[in-house]
């Protein structure tokens, strides 16, 4: 595995665009990003152990753009699925979404049918990628389970890592994982803890009154850290599911093949009857996002750096793919300025007509004083040639 590199570029034009919120629900603190047009019903992203929001950067920035709002969360900590479910559900009566589409990955996607068993009103489709349905085989693996929350945090790490392969990758993969390792080390140990007993405590995904039409499983054919049994089970159960298969892709296809999962996404998403509204998406310009708790103060600092200064890439798209492709040019941001009423459009005439007048008064002050003083000098002028001559 290669080492850590610096951020990418568009990574970095993401965060110093689209706000990172932090709010405390109970004794559950929630880290999230929420982008795009609220009247669309979002698509909530769910990462695996390894995974934050931030892992699905390359999601909020395309679709938001084609008008889709897209919320990626990281999984808060707690310590059995019930708990989930609840803490879940207490998040989405506070951000003000009783409806959505989830799109989970590995944990994420076991989370997300978990969930979708037992709040079916809520969920109205579900993406599955590189995911299972039951999560004994993974409790076998790991006879330590019970001491996790006391092993250090260098340790937890090293544990979720052995799960990537490591060795040679194609470029786009290898970028992939490396991200992905950067952002585990932004986890502490009680986060890893956490997602490690999700992980392993024992639970399987019962029955789900969604239909398969409103299912799309989308996996890769290379290398994955779930293994291949546990995705043939995840078809068997969804028989009418879509199915859209990734060549290549590794763990993180969404960051890896992201022009590939987006397409997918679309798809699923007009499948089951999502409208965009392009209209309303206003891409990412300086300044803005949708929803969320950062402070007045917060906004109005970053617009101030907007007016002043460019974004610390430069300007350049934020909506750029791992395969190299140019970035797609970013729409201007919009003016807050409301159009001039009749009554600004008299006033400003009248302060124009003053302004003309007040002109115009001194030029003809200046103008008389300027003929009255050569009119006096042309007068002592005469005077003086007079009594020279006499």
């Amino acid at each position: 595995m290669k080492g850590v590199l610096a951020a990418p570029g568009d990574y970095v034009h993401f965060k110093s665009q689209v706000p990172l919120h932090k709010i405390p629900i109970g004794s559950k603190q929630w880290r999230y990003y929420d982008f795009g047009p609220k009247t669309v019903a979002p698509l909530i992203c769910l990462p695996g152990i390894a995974g934050t929001a931030d892992v699905y950067y390359k999601q909020i920035m395309a679709l938001s753009m084609k008008g889709y709002r897209v919320i990626a969360v990281d999984i808060p900590r707690v310590w059995n699925h019930m708990e989930w479910i609840q803490a879940f559900d207490k998040f989405l009566d506070v951000i003000n979404v009783h409806h959505m589409h989830l799109y989970g990955t590995s944990l994420g996607g076991f989370l997300a049918q978990i969930f979708a068993q037992h709040r079916p009103r809520r969920v109205k489709s579900l993406v599955l990628s590189n995911t299972f349905l039951d999560n004994r085989s993974f409790a076998a693996a790991m006879p330590w389970a019970p001491f996790v929350s006391w092993t250090p945090s260098f340790l937890l790490k090293r544990y979720v890592l052995t799960g990537i392969q490591d060795g040679p990758h194609e470029p786009f993969i290898a970028d992939s994982v490396d991200f992905v390792v950067s952002q585990v080390e932004t986890l502490s140990k009680d986060d890893l803890a956490s997602r490690l007993t999700l992980n392993v405590d024992a639970a399987s995904v019962g029955s789900l009154l969604l239909s398969d039409q409103f299912i799309t499983i989308m996996d890769t054919n290379d290398y994955c850290a779930t293994p291949q049994q546990l995705k043939d089970q995840l078809s068997e159960r969804y028989p009418e599911a879509r199915r859209a298969q990734l060549k290549s892709g590794g763990d993180f296809p969404f960051l890896s093949r992201p022009d590939e999962v987006n397409l997918h996404l679309q798809l699923h998403l007009r499948r089951v009857g999502v409208e965009p509204q392009p209209v309303m998406a206003r891409g990412i310009p300086p300044g803005s996002g949708t929803g969320g708790s950062q402070s007045k103060e917060k906004d109005e600092e970053e617009e101030e750096e907007d007016r002043h200064g460019p974004s610390k890439d430069g300007g350049n798209s934020a909506a750029s793919s791992s395969s190299g492709s140019d970035p797609l040019p970013l729409p201007p941001p919009e003016s807050s300025e409301s159009p001039p009423t009749s009554a600004d459009q008299l006033l400003n005439k009248d302060v124009l007509a003053a302004r003309s007048y007040g002109a115009m008064a001194a030029f003809l002050h200046h103008l008389v004083a300027s003929y009255v003083g050569y009119v006096y000098i042309s007068l002592n002028y005469g005077r003086d040639s007079r009594q020279m001559l006499m």
